[in-house]
């Protein structure tokens, strides 16, 4: 798993297009799409992972706001396969960035919403503030996780407050199966090797480097060059194809998160369309 800082210490880190020719004078040029600008503002270091604050399509300013990172981040240890948490009591603090990466404020969870390392590998906490209070008092906005499948070949960047770096790549490509001990990911997202992630990285948005939006959670890397263990997790394909690809690093989509929330950011995973697994 890649990489809470931590955790690595101890045992386990599951870590532009060219231009169209001019048109004729007789034709209208349509505008290339504005790109957001990428920061750190609304990310959040852990004392050994990264995160963000995160907001939902549907999310309402006046909603608790909600903490992103990764399953084996959860204070409490790694969830074991198959299990899945909800609504666990949590006092655990962030520390919020802004745009320069400075340290803002300290915010601080009411409870742990979701968590899992089966067929994904998140975290998703409550906070004790709502988005209009972190705005009011801090200035910063949350991030707004993307409802639709990632694209392979997108530019993106991998934020990380913990180390106040971001990396910047594409999407190469989805894996069917990523597994790595005894934990197994579905249809993750492949980085391409300039994303070379590190300890303490796990949890960072992937932001989409034109929308802004958050698309995956960063969370594991082959560091090794070994089959299917602990740090070095391998691909398999549909018909049960293992591909090792050393230095190569990996996140899990978040598109699925949003159909499982509903009014007042409150989970609901009997909610239709909603896919995360379910204790």
């Amino acid at each position: 798993m890649s990489k809470p800082l931590l955790a690595t210490l101890a045992a386990l880190v599951i870590t532009g297009a060219g231009m169209a020719p001019a048109a004729a004078a007789t034709r209208t040029t349509s505008a290339a799409p504005a790109v957001k600008a990428v920061d750190f503002a609304g990310t959040v270091a852990l004392s050994n992972c990264s995160g963000s604050v995160v907001r939902l399509p549907s999310s309402a300013d006046s909603d608790p706001a909600l903490v992103l990172t990764n399953g084996h981040c959860l204070e409490t240890g790694f969830p074991s396969p198959g299990e899945v948490i909800v609504d666990q009591a949590s006092s655990r603090s962030f520390g919020l960035l802004d745009s320069a990466g400075t340290r803002v404020a300290t915010l601080r969870a009411s409870k742990v919403a979701y968590s899992t390392m089966t067929d994904t590998d998140v975290t998703i906490y409550q906070l004790t503030l709502t988005y209009a209070q972190i705005k009011s008092s801090y200035g910063i906005s949350a991030l707004t996780v993307n409802d639709t499948h990632p694209v392979a070949s997108t530019a993106i960047k991998v934020v990380s407050g913990y180390w106040k770096r971001i990396y910047s790549c594409n999407i190469d490509g989805f894996v069917y199966r990523l597994k790595e001990g005894d934990w197994t990911w579905k249809d993750s997202v492949r980085y391409t090797s300039a994303c070379d992630t590190i300890g303490g990285t796990s949890g960072s948005p992937v932001v989409d480097a034109t929308t802004g939006k958050v698309v995956a959670v960063n969370n594991t890397g082959n560091e090794d060059g070994e089959r299917c263990t602990v740090n070095n997790p391998c691909e398999v394909d549909a018909s049960g194809n293992v591909t090792v690809r050393q230095g190569i690093n990996y996140a899990e989509e978040t598109y699925q998160i949003p159909a499982c929330f509903g009014t007042g950011n409150k989970l609901n995973l009997s909610a239709s369309g909603c896919t995360l697994p379910k204790p």
